[in-house]
Order: C-alpha cells, then sequence, then structure tokens
C-alpha cells in the first residue's frame, strides 16, 4: 500500500511536466505564424500648384506636420523654388512659405531639427541659366525658428558638392556628399565623402566613403546602439544601392550591396528597432516602394500608388504610424501625396 501512494505522489508531481512538454509539442507541430504585412491606411494628394512638384520630405516640428519639396517647371532646368507646407492633422495644408534664389535651382529639400530647436533646410542649388545643361553647383542651407520665415540660402562646402541629407547627432550635424568635379570632365568615379559640422555652416571632413559605381544620393541615421547606417544610390556598374555600417569615430565603413537600384533613399529606424526604407523601385513602370531594411539589403513590402516620375520620401514615425511623403506623376500631373501605413 505504501508503494501504491508513492507511485501516486510520483504521477502527481509529473503531471506540470507533462502538460508543459505537451504544449511545447503542440506549438512546434503548427506552422510559424507569418509576421503582420503591412497595410496602407490613407493615401492623398497634398499639392499639385506647381507645373512640377517633387523631391519632398517630411517632419514633425512644433507639434505640426511639415512637408518641403522642389516646384519647377520640370524634372530638369529652371530655377526651381522650395515650397513649405504645413498642417495640423496632416490633411488639410497650407503653404508656410516659397524660398527662391535667383539663377539658381534649388532642388532636393532636405529637413532636420538643429540642437537650438530651428528647423534646417538643405538642398542642390543647381545652374542652367535656362537651358537643360549643368553649368555648376554648390549646395544651400536656410535656417527658420517657426517654418515660415527663413533665412536666405548659404552656399557650403564647394563648388560641384552635393550635400543630400543632414542628420543631427550629439548636437553635430552629419552629411554625405558627392562630387563629380568641373562637369563634362569625364571623370569615370564620384567621390563620396562623410561630413561633420558644429552649426551647419562649417564642414569638416571625416572620411572618405569608398563607394564605387558613381555613388550620389545618400542617406545618413544613426541607431540606438549609435552606429551610422548610411543608404547609398549609385549610377554605374551594377548600379545596386549599397548599404554602409560604421562605428564611432565613423571613419570606416562595412559595405553590403543590395539587390536593388535606388532612387531617392530614405530610411528610417522605429522604436522597436526596425528599419524602413522608401525608395523609387524600378521596371517597366517606377513606383514608389517601401521596403523593410538590414544592414545587408532591402526586402521589397509594398508599393505606393503611382508611377512615372516618382520617389524621393520622406518618413516620419507617429502614434503608432509610419507617415510617408512622396511625388508622382500617375495620375497626369506631377504633385505631392502623403500616404499612412500600419506597420
Amino acid at each position: 500500500m505504501e508503494a501504491w501512494d508513492r507511485g501516486v505522489r510520483n504521477i502527481r508531481d509529473m503531471k506540470p511536466l507533462l502538460i508543459s512538454s505537451l504544449l511545447l509539442f503542440a506549438a512546434a507541430a503548427l506552422p510559424a505564424a507569418e509576421s503582420p504585412r503591412p497595410q496602407v491606411l490613407e493615401v492623398r494628394k497634398v499639392w499639385d500648384a506647381g507645373a512640377h512638384n517633387a523631391f519632398t520630405d517630411l517632419i514633425r516640428f512644433r507639434d505640426r506636420w511639415w512637408c518641403t519639396f522642389r516646384e519647377a517647371d520640370d524634372h530638369v532646368g529652371g530655377d526651381g523654388k522650395i515650397r513649405v507646407l504645413t498642417s495640423t492633422d496632416g490633411k488639410s495644408w497650407e503653404s508656410a512659405a516659397l524660398i527662391a534664389e535667383k539663377d539658381i535651382d534649388l532642388r532636393d529639400p532636405k529637413f532636420s531639427v538643429t540642437p537650438d530647436n530651428r528647423l534646417m533646410i538643405v538642398a542642390g542649388g543647381s545652374v542652367y541659366l535656362g537651358t537643360k545643361q549643368l553649368k555648376g553647383r554648390q549646395p544651400r542651407v536656410m535656417f527658420s525658428a517657426d517654418g515660415r520665415e527663413w533665412t536666405a540660402p548659404q552656399k557650403v562646402l564647394g563648388e560641384h558638392d552635393w550635400l543630400w541629407r543632414v542628420t543631427w547627432y550629439q548636437g553635430k550635424a552629419y552629411g554625405a556628399a558627392y562630387n563629380i568635379g568641373a562637369p563634362g570632365n569625364g571623370a569615370p568615379e564620384w567621390s563620396l565623402k562623410l561630413y561633420r559640422s558644429d552649426d551647419g555652416l562649417k564642414w569638416d571632413l571625416v572620411s572618405p566613403m569608398e563607394v564605387s559605381g558613381r555613388p550620389n544620393e545618400t542617406t545618413l541615421r544613426f541607431l540606438k546602439n549609435g552606429e551610422l547606417v548610411a543608404l547609398v544610390r549609385r549610377e554605374s556598374g551594377s548600379t545596386r544601392g549599397w548599404i554602409g555600417v560604421s562605428k564611432p569615430p565613423f571613419t570606416r565603413w562595412t559595405w553590403h550591396e543590395t539587390d536593388h537600384r535606388l532612387g531617392g533613399p530614405n530610411f528610417i529606424e522605429l522604436p522597436n528597432g526596425t528599419l524602413w526604407a522608401g525608395t523609387r523601385k524600378y521596371g517597366k513602370s517606377a513606383q514608389m516602394m517601401v521596403a523593410r531594411m538590414s544592414p545587408d539589403g532591402l526586402e521589397p513590402a509594398l508599393t505606393l500608388p503611382s508611377g512615372g516620375d516618382t520617389s524621393y520620401p520622406g518618413l516620419v514615425w507617429h502614434e503608432g504610424r509610419l507617415w510617408v511623403s512622396y511625388y508622382s506623376s500617375h495620375e497626369g500631373k506631377t504633385s505631392v501625396y502623403l500616404a499612412t501605413l500600419r506597420l
């Protein structure tokens, strides 16, 4: 009888372990759950007043939305102006500013917020003088305390440079600038270099970024772990975009080639540490693509309503949604759009 009681107690004590084992076995037998697919919640046109409205960026500043882009007669040529829009809800937009410089095509405006809480725009300053042939260029920067009144565009770096986007980190501005030398010089490669600035006006070289294949448009972001990541467009060789990672002091890079050609590349790190990118998707018809991103490559997730002349997104994570500004000509006129995505 005593032996019987011991056997019953042993079985009773083993019951929780048996149940746990059965649950683990059942879970292992089930197919792996797929990651939720990104979903487009809304797409709306926010501006089409210019003849050609393109090359957008988007930011939250002083509890408002701000969107900037270039207005001109066409994709290339003419004296492009920088339009700045603002909105409280992302639905109703108004013009806050129109920035121009005589005989200069202001292109690809990009936002950032300075350590003293001013909006900053960096843009290309190209010279066409009524033609479609590039005769010179030099980057411009401008600043605003309220998004409506802006300083006059100021030249930075050197002739033929293009500082494509500025990212602030620990009180300093960082940007990747590419240089093709004098127009028509026949240079086989374009140079790409990392620069740093205390005020956005005077820039110091940090290191060359040894990217082959005529690198140009480059977005830099600092991750939560302090690493610097670069997403780079390339124009020759395979023409596939590169992703680079660098650790302080940011003088050495590790590069990976993606499977995709890029146009107007941008990316963002979400609060959960995942990376999401926006860029032009090339094919029979160009489209605005959103992709999962890692230091090794891009995984296309969805395309937004788009076509023809398109891409150059601004990306903002706000209230659990990814907000994407971009431009497209799929409805005939090249216009600016805003999409909200659930990831």
